[in-house]
């Protein structure tokens, strides 16, 4: 005898696909001039909350998407400049951070309007193997999608004010990636 599968609640128009603490996430895309269109949801967010790559890809996937490019930025265990391994960073955010994050979205999304985008930094305290930054790029064809998915992670690493200070197993600390 099988048995029934429980129904899925569903949710509210318009709802996030993230809906967690903390969490800022963004149901619509919005163009420049503050209208939205009619792309599928997308995640845009600077939070406290563990990463989820699995909801990124569904924010970007749709029916006419053949391709779905992927980015994991997670602590690694060692730094060039660090004196033994690293055990973890604290990324903190200016209070802009998501405000520039959701700029630096429609900008890509405006040179790259047949891709959609989705995009997420951690921050708070990260143990080495924690996802710091998750984003996904969607499109009908895959070149494209690299480029927007490379181009979206390359200026999020370059313009947003996130910094991070880094722990190492002597119990010594260094603020890293300051420019």
């Amino acid at each position: 005898m099988r048995r029934a599968r429980p129904r899925r609640r569903s949710s509210a128009r318009g709802a996030s696909p993230v809906s967690r603490p903390g969490a800022r996430a963004y149901s619509e895309r919005v163009d420049s001039a503050g209208t939205t269109n009619d792309r599928d949801t997308v995640i845009n967010q600077v939070t406290t909350a563990p990463l989820d790559l699995a909801a990124h890809v569904v924010a970007v996937s749709t029916g006419s998407c053949g391709a779905v490019v992927t980015f994991i930025g997670q602590v690694r265990d060692h730094d060039p400049d660090a004196a033994g391994p690293v055990t973890g960073l604290d990324y903190s955010a200016h209070p802009d951070a998501g405000r520039i994050l959701s700029e630096i979205v429609a900008r890509v999304s405006r040179e790259f309007p047949e891709v959609n985008l989705a995009v997420s930094h951690r921050i708070g305290h990260l143990d080495v193997g924690d996802l710091a930054l998750v984003a996904a790029a969607a499109s009908a064809h895959r070149a494209v999608a690299f480029e927007a998915c490379e181009r979206l992670v390359e200026t999020v690493k370059l313009e947003v004010p996130i910094w991070k200070k880094q722990y190492e197993v002597d119990g010594s600390t260094a603020w890293v990636g300051l420019t």
